[in-house]
């Protein structure tokens, strides 16, 4: 990925109230800083936040966190944000420590557009490889749920054997999100952009 470097990106992410620049020390504690018992959400890769800050405003009884790796990523998503919300916050790391920030506090895991990693040697890396998904078993609180969107075919194919071999039950499967108003759908800057040429997008949601 070449990133862009962004004017004033240490001022802006100095200066944002709703940045966590110390995540591990939240770990068991999430709902002390979001001051309520209300579920969790995370979205793993929120890019420029479209789709974790629409979700934060819409549900305000529901707590969100996007998590990004890129600092020239993230600025964009809190330049979006006029006042702070209540119900978000955003993290800068790496998903690998996914699991040194979060303990049995998480109701929901959003991919949107994960990274593909094409080649079988970063199998690994996969957002919804079995590595990722051990992970996902200390960070979620009881039913375990993941929904995914990728215009990836490759990559999504993968994720339903993935998911179905680590026990999780798929139930919801769509091959065409654009064209099944059924299913309600914030979409991510990605996903406007790319909907808008023509390009198909995967859908699934998985508990276990």
């Amino acid at each position: 990925m070449r990133l862009r470097n962004v004017k004033n990106k240490e001022e802006v992410l100095n200066n944002c109230s709703f940045l966590i620049n110390d995540p591990k020390a939240y770990k068991g504690k999430w709902k002390k800083l979001f001051n309520n018992n209300n579920p969790i959400y995370i979205e793993i890769g929120m890019g420029k936040g479209d789709f974790i800050i629409e979700n934060a405003l819409k549900f305000p009884d529901i707590n969100f966190i996007g998590i990004e790796k890129y600092d020239s990523v993230i600025v964009h998503a809190i330049e979006k944000v006029e006042n702070k919300i209540p119900n978000l916050y955003l993290i800068r790391m790496d998903a690998i420590e996914i699991d040194e920030v979060f303990s049995k506090e998480i109701d929901i895991v959003y991919l949107n557009f994960s990274d593909p990693w094409p080649k079988k040697r970063h199998a690994s890396r996969r957002l919804t490889s079995k590595v990722f998904l051990k992970k996902y078993d200390y960070i979620f609180k009881g039913k375990k749920t993941i929904i995914m969107k990728t215009d990836n075919t490759s990559l999504f194919e993968y994720s339903l054997v993935s998911l179905s071999n680590y026990g999780y039950k798929l139930e919801q499967v769509c091959f065409d999100l654009e064209n099944h108003e059924e299913l309600f759908n914030i979409k991510t800057e990605y996903e406007k952009k790319f909907s808008s040429l023509g390009y198909k997008i995967l859908y699934l949601k998985a508990n276990k």
